[in-house]
C-alpha cells in the first residue's frame, strides 16, 4: 500500500472541528509585510545574506496564499452545505501563466503589497520575475481554460477545473543558427508554493488487464493500476469571497520501490513501477510520432477522465444515498476532444462500480456531459487505434462498441438503408486499421456541443459534423471565446488601467462593456495625448524585451507589427514573412517614398515533430539576419523572432503592439484569443474573415480594421481550380519575392533548405492559399502603413478597438455557457472580514 492510499484511508473529514478558528489575517501593508518576513526567515530559513529573488517570491506567495485560504475553505463549505449544482471543467491544458500578480489583483491588495515592499526596500518587480510560468499548457486551448476559471470565480459560479500536474511543460524554446531547439521546461524544479497536496483524495486508476462477464455484471481484472494524487490550486474571483479550485492530478505508483529487486542488485528494476507510473504526468503532450508516444497520450487522457469522475462521484456518494438527481446537480464540460473518453468512463463507473443499469447510466451520462470543439482541422480530432484501446482500456472499448451499436440503430431508424451515412457517423472508423473517433464519442454522449466563434460553429454544422447536426440540431450552439480583462488589461497594462479608471471609473474590470463610453473620448486631443503616452511607455517595455531576448533594437517611433502564436501553416506566419521580404525588396529597389518605419515581431513554438513549422521559424530568422544587418535598410525595417513565447511575454507584447496580425486562412481558425488580447489593449487588427476576427470586425467597423483575403466560401470554391504559379507570374511583387527565395538569397550557406516552403507556395493543392491572398494582404498592409502616419487618426482607431472589446470578455462567454448549458445558481460567498493586525 502506498503512502497516498494510507493517507486516503484515514477519516479526516471532521478531524479539525474541535479547533478554535484562527482570527482572520490582516490585509494592510503592515500585516502582509510581517507575514512575508516570517515566511522568509522561519519557514524558508533565509536571512539578509540571501541574494536569490526566488525565496522572497516564495515567501510573498505563501503570505498571499494564506489570505486566500479562508475564502477557499468557506467557498468549498458553502457549495457542500447548499448542495448546489456544479460544473467540472476537464482540460488537458491550463495555461495559467504566473499566479502572484493575478492573486494580488483579485484580492485587491496591490496597493498594500506595493507599499509593504517599498517600506522593506525590496524591488517587487524582481520578485514577480522570479515566478516561472506554470507549464500546464501550450496555446490558446489552455489559456482559454485559465481565463474561464478566472471568470467563473469572478461571476461566483461553482465550477472546478480538473487537469494534470505536469512535471515538465511542453518545452523551452531557444534559437540556434535560426533553428528551433527544444529544452526541457522543468517548471516544478523548485516546487509550487500555490498548490496544496490532497493525498486523502487519491484515486486508483486502472489500465490494461481484461474483463470478466459473470451473471450480467462485468469486472475489469488483472489491471496495472496507477494512483492519481490531487494537488489543488486556488482560483480567486475579482474582489469577492469566491475562491474556486483547479485540481491537478499527479501519477504515482501503487508500489514505488521493490526492495527485493534492489537487494538482488537490480537497481533499475527496483524503481521500474515508479518510473512507469510517473511518466503519465511527466510532460505535456509527449511526441506521438511513435507507438509509445501514442500510448502515453491515451494514458494521459484516460488518467484525467477517470480520476476526475471518480473524485466527483466520491463527493456525491459521501452526501447522497443514491444517484437520484445526479444529472440535475452535476455537469462535465469537456474542453476539446482530449477528455472525451469521459463519456465511456462515466458509464463504466456507474454500471460496474455502482450497479446502475445501462439505461439509467446512459440517462445520467447524456444529461451531464457537454462538449466544446476547438478545431476545424480533421487531423486535429482525436482518433485512436482500436488495437491500442483493446490493450490499454479493454472495458472502455466494450462500452464504446455498445454505445455505437445503440446509436447507429437510431440513425438507421431515421434514415433507413443509408449505409453510407451509418459509415460516416459511426464512432468506430472501419478500415485496415480500425479507429475510435473520439470527437464522435463526445457528440453522441453529450447534451450540448458548442463551437467557439460564430463562423466556426456554422462550419461545424455545415461541414465537419453535418450529419450529427442533421440528427440533433438542438444540441449545437455557439459560445464565442473571450479573455479575462483582469489579466489581459488590468494586470498587464497598469498605465492604461489607470487612464481608464480616471476616465470611466474602475467598474470596467468586472464589466468590460463599460469601456464603450471611451468612444466619446476617441477624438479628444487631450485624451489622445494621454493614450499615446501610455502606448509609448508600453512600446518601450516591449522594445526592452526584444533587445534582451532577440538582440534587435526596435525604435518606438516605428509601427510595432506583431504576430505571436503557435507556429502552424494555417496561421500563415509564412504570409507575414513574405510581406517582410516584399518590403525589403522595395527598400533595395529604392521604392521608399512616403515610407512607414516598421518593426515586425514574430514568435511562437512549433510542435517538435512538425518539420514545416520549424522550417518557417528558420526562414523568419534567416530573413531577419539579412534585413537587420543591411546598412541600406537601417531603421526603416526591423524583424525579430521572439524565442520561448509564453503567457508572461504576451503580457508585455499585447500592450505594446500597434498592428495585430490575425492572418489565418479563412475557415481554418476556430476562434483565436490573441486577437482579443491585442484589441483590448488598443492594437488595430489586420486580418481575414476567420474565427472571431469576424465578430471583432462587427464590433469595431471596417474603418477600424484592415480586412483582406478570401472568405471561407471563396477558399473552398478556389480549391478546384487553384493555380498559384499563374498568380505568381501575374503579380510582379510576388514574383520578385519568390525570386529572392528561390535564388537562395536568405540561405546562401545552406542551399536548398527552403525548397519545401517554395514548393508549398507553388503547390496547386496548397490548402492554406498563401499565393491567393498575397496581393490582398500587401494592399491591406499598405493601407495600415499609410494610416499609421496620421497619428491622430491611428490613435482614434486604437481607442475604438479597446472601447469595443467588451464582447470579448470571458465574463460574457461564461455567462452564456451558464445560461444555455450549465444552468448553475450564483453562489455569493461573503469575503472574510480582514482587520488589521
Amino acid at each position: 500500500m502506498s503512502k497516498h492510499e494510507t493517507s486516503a484511508a484515514r477519516p479526516l473529514k471532521h478531524a479539525c472541528d474541535p479547533l478554535v478558528p484562527l482570527p482572520p489575517l490582516g490585509m494592510d501593508s503592515e500585516a502582509i509585510s510581517f507575514d512575508f518576513r516570517r515566511y522568509f526567515a522561519h519557514t524558508l530559513g533565509r536571512d539578509d545574506h540571501c541574494t536569490s529573488s526566488h525565496y522572497p517570491y516564495k515567501a510573498l506567495a505563501l503570505a498571499i496564499r494564506d489570505r486566500l485560504i479562508e475564502r477557499w475553505k468557506r467557498t468549498r463549505s458553502t457549495y457542500e452545505q447548499e448542495d448546489c449544482k456544479r460544473t467540472f471543467y476537464l482540460s488537458l491544458e491550463f495555461l495559467m501563466g504566473r499566479t502572484l500578480s493575478n492573486a494580488i489583483l483579485n484580492l485587491d491588495v496591490d496597493e498594500q503589497v506595493t507599499r509593504a515592499f517599498i517600506d522593506l526596500g525590496i524591488n517587487l518587480d524582481d520578485i514577480r520575475e522570479s515566478e516561472p510560468d506554470a507549464g500546464l499548457g501550450n496555446g490558446g486551448l489552455g489559456r482559454l481554460a485559465a481565463c474561464f476559471l478566472d471568470s467563473c470565480a469572478t461571476l461566483e459560479l461553482p465550477v472546478r477545473g480538473y487537469g494534470l500536474r505536469y512535471e515538465y511543460g511542453m518545452f523551452r524554446q531557444h534559437i540556434a543558427n535560426g533553428y528551433q531547439i527544444e529544452d526541457p521546461d522543468h517548471w516544478l524544479r523548485d516546487g509550487n508554493p500555490w498548490e496544496l497536496e490532497r493525498p486523502e483524495y487519491t484515486q486508483r486508476i486502472k489500465f490494461c488487464g481484461h474483463t470478466e462477464h459473470i451473471n450480467g455484471s462485468v469486472r475489469w481484472v488483472d489491471t496495472q493500476d496507477v494512483l492519481a494524487v490531487p494537488y489543488d490550486l486556488p482560483v480567486p474571483g475579482y474582489r469577492n469571497g469566491t475562491v474556486n479550485t483547479l485540481r491537478l492530478w499527479k501519477a504515482a505508483a501503487t508500489d514505488e520501490f521493490n526492495l527485493e529487486e534492489f537487494n538482488a542488485g537490480s537497481y533499475p528494476e527496483a524503481v521500474e513501477a515508479k518510473n512507469h507510473a510517473e511518466h503519465i504526468t511527466m510532460v505535456l503532450y509527449p511526441n506521438d510520432a511513435s507507438e509509445n508516444g501514442k500510448e502515453l497520450r491515451l494514458r494521459q487522457q484516460y488518467f484525467l477522465a477517470s480520476a476526475s469522475i471518480r473524485d466527483v462521484i466520491r463527493e456525491w456518494t459521501e452526501n447522497h444515498a443514491d444517484f437520484a438527481g445526479f444529472e440535475k446537480k452535476n455537469c462535465f464540460q469537456l474542453n476539446d476532444t482530449h477528455p472525451s473518453v469521459s463519456v465511456a468512463e462515466l458509464m463504466r463507473q456507474l454500471m460496474d462500480e455502482h450497479g446502475l443499469s445501462w439505461d439509467r447510466a446512459w440517462e445520467i451520462t447524456g444529461n451531464t456531459m457537454a462538449y466544446t470543439n476547438h478545431t476545424l482541422l480533421p487531423e486535429a480530432l482525436e482518433r485512436w487505434p482500436v488495437k491500442l484501446f483493446q490493450c490499454l482500456l479493454p472495458r472502455l472499448l466494450e462500452i464504446i462498441y455498445e454505445i455505437n451499436a445503440r446509436f447507429l440503430s437510431q440513425v438507421a431508424l431515421r434514415w433507413p438503408g443509408d449505409t453510407d451515412r451509418l459509415r460516416r457517423m459511426s464512432i468506430i472508423e472501419e478500415g485496415e486499421t480500425p479507429m475510435v473517433r473520439m470527437a464522435y464519442l463526445a457528440i453522441v454522449g453529450s447534451f450540448s456541443i458548442n463551437g467557439v466563434a460564430a463562423l466556426h460553429t456554422a462550419l461545424l454544422k455545415q461541414g465537419l459534423f453535418e450529419d450529427f447536426h442533421d440528427f440533433w440540431p438542438h444540441r449545437f450552439n455557439n459560445k464565442t471565446n473571450g479573455v479575462t480583462p483582469r489579466r489581459w488589461l488590468a494586470a498587464c497594462n497598469p498605465g492604461l488601467r489607470k487612464l481608464l479608471d480616471e476616465t470611466v471609473g474602475n467598474g470596467w474590470i468586472s464589466d468590460l462593456p463599460a469601456l464603450e463610453t471611451l468612444t466619446d473620448h476617441a477624438g479628444d486631443p487631450a485624451f489622445q495625448r494621454d493614450w499615446q503616452q501610455v502606448k509609448r511607455e508600453n512600446k518601450q517595455r516591449l522594445a526592452e524585451l526584444v533587445k534582451i531576448d532577440c538582440n534587435v533594437s526596435f525604435d518606438c517611433d516605428a509601427m510595432f507589427d506583431v504576430q505571436v502564436k503557435r507556429i502552424h501553416e494555417y496561421k500563415r506566419q509564412l504570409l507575414n514573412i513574405l510581406h517582410v521580404i516584399h518590403l525589403y525588396a522595395r527598400i533595395k529597389a529604392g521604392d521608399t517614398e512616403n515610407w512607414t518605419q516598421r518593426c515586425v515581431l514574430i514568435g511562437g513554438k512549433a510542435a517538435p515533430g512538425y518539420q514545416m513549422a520549424k522550417l518557417i521559424i528558420k526562414l523568419v530568422n534567416s530573413v531577419a539576419r539579412v534585413v537587420n544587418n543591411d546598412i541600406q535598410v537601417g531603421d526603416m525595417l526591423k524583424i525579430a523572432f521572439l524565442p520561448n513565447y509564453r503567457v508572461t511575454a504576451m503580457e508585455v507584447i499585447a500592450p505594446g503592439t500597434d498592428l495585430s496580425e490575425q492572418v489565418s486562412t479563412a475557415g481554418k481558425e476556430a476562434s483565436g484569443t490573441g486577437n482579443m488580447k491585442f484589441m483590448m489593449n488598443g492594437a488595430v487588427t489586420i486580418g481575414t474573415l476567420d474565427g472571431a476576427n469576424i465578430e471583432i470586425l462587427e464590433e469595431v467597423g471596417e474603418a477600424n480594421f484592415f480586412l483582406f483575403g478570401l472568405t471561407s466560401e471563396e477558399v473552398e470554391a478556389k480549391r478546384h481550380n487553384y493555380m498559384p504559379n499563374r498568380i505568381i507570374d501575374k503579380d510582379g511583387d510576388l514574383k520578385r519575392v519568390m525570386q529572392l527565395l528561390e535564388s537562395g538569397y536568405f540561405n546562401q550557406f545552406e542551399p536548398g533548405i527552403f525548397d519545401p516552403i517554395i514548393e508549398s507556395i507553388r503547390n496547386p493543392y496548397d490548402p492554406w492559399m498563401t499565393a491567393a491572398d498575397f496581393r490582398s494582404y500587401i494592399d491591406a498592409q499598405a493601407r495600415a502603413a499609410q494610416a499609421y502616419q496620421d497619428q491622430k487618426q491611428w490613435t482614434r482607431m486604437s481607442i475604438v478597438n479597446s472601447a469595443k472589446s467588451g464582447r470579448f470578455s470571458t465574463d460574457r462567454t461564461i455567462d452564456e455557457y451558464n445560461r444555455d448549458i450549465w444552468q448553475l445558481d450564483k453562489m455569493s460567498i461573503p469575503a472574510v472580514s480582514l482587520p488589521s493586525v
